[in-house]
């Protein structure tokens, strides 16, 4: 006997549902294989420490996801692992920023800013430098946006936003070339224990089958919104990315944010709403509302927010499946209500 088995014997390294929906992300994005994971934050700090050693560098984009940049501070500084951080114009307008580079971490778009990148040009740069290219497309999902038919190495969901798109489910999944997956199968999978449950993954397969159906109707309701805000006079700003604003973005997701004018009072704005709901995450049905003065009124050294410069007069929207219309008229409300 060879000791060797395909059948999954422990759930902590493999269980059938979850493969079922790993099998389904992989195919969806155009990979080899898929990894689920716990959580978002299992999938990513479970990619970087199985690529990562001491000595080695991160170019990371800015504006990127706040625990993500705690990750890097907190956890990787201290194991000798050095992260940067670069506007998007630097990953495509530099060839040479990832020269020593071992890794580039993007997000496109980026968070609260929502900034979109060229991801071909990005990867050929990271090829020319033998830098592995790892990005976040939770907002675009594959529905909108395919990263390793762009030419990147790695993608990561929190599976928690739209994959799931019920608010039900805490998840993240990873997806690339058998040999990629097979290091973290090995690697952090088994030996940090952030693994994907059987109930979870087959909620996750559940959300799949309406993804497309959900993307189509939150980029209506976000094309909606973004054509109306532009009227405003109150509106300083639009971080609102659409398709073909960068090679192979093909859809808005319903995540956007928005710069107010100066005088505009944002808590009381956030106390009219009545349709939209104060929250941290986004992608499922309800829509959510946030002030980027939460997350700057966070005391800690590592607030990245305030270390992009995120402006205080940013809200961020999450636009949920409920009535287009009904959500415009609640949101448009607010505004005229917190005009001081």
């Amino acid at each position: 006997m060879s000791g060797r088995s395909d059948t999954a014997i422990y759930t902590r390294v493999q269980n059938p549902t979850v493969a079922a929906f790993e099998g389904l992300m992989a195919q969806a994005e155009g990979g080899e294989a898929a990894v689920g994971f716990a959580s978002g934050m299992a999938a990513i700090s479970s990619t970087l420490l199985a690529l990562l050693k001491p000595g080695d560098r991160v170019a990371c984009v800015e504006n990127v996801y706040p625990d993500a940049y705690r990750f890097m501070e907190r956890m990787l500084r201290p194991f000798g692992i050095a992260t940067t951080y670069h506007p998007v114009s630097a990953f495509e307008d530099e060839p040479d920023l990832l020269a020593g580079v071992t890794v580039a971490y993007l997000e496109s778009p980026s968070s609260l800013v929502m900034q979109a990148m060229d991801l071909p040009k990005v990867a050929a740069h990271a090829r020319r430098h033998g830098a592995l290219t790892i990005i976040d497309n939770s907002w675009a999902t594959p529905v909108f946006q395919r990263p390793l038919t762009l030419g990147i190495d790695i993608v990561i969901h929190s599976a928690s936003k739209y994959i799931s798109g019920h608010s039900d489910t805490v998840a993240g999944v990873v997806v690339s070339s058998s040999a990629h997956i097979n290091r973290l199968r090995d690697l952090t999978l088994p030996l940090l224990g952030g693994k994907l449950a059987p109930f979870e993954a087959w909620l996750l397969v559940r959300g799949l089958r309406t993804l497309p159906a959900r993307m189509r109707q939150h980029q209506e309701t976000a094309d909606l919104f973004v054509s109306r805000l532009a009227q405003m006079p109150e509106i300083a700003r639009i971080h609102a990315p659409s398709a073909n604003i960068v090679p192979g973005l093909t859809g808005r997701s319903g995540l956007l944010s928005v710069e107010f004018v100066p005088g505009l009072d944002i808590p009381r704005l956030c106390d009219t709403v009545k349709l939209f709901h104060m929250g941290l995450s986004w992608g499922g049905f309800e829509s959510l509302i946030l002030p980027a003065l939460v997350g700057l009124e966070q005391a800690g050294a590592h607030n990245p927010m305030r270390v992009f410069g995120v402006s205080p007069h940013l809200v961020r929207l999450s636009l949920g499946l409920e009535s287009a219309t009904d959500l415009w008229s609640d949101f448009y409300g607010a505004v005229m209500a917190a005009k001081t």
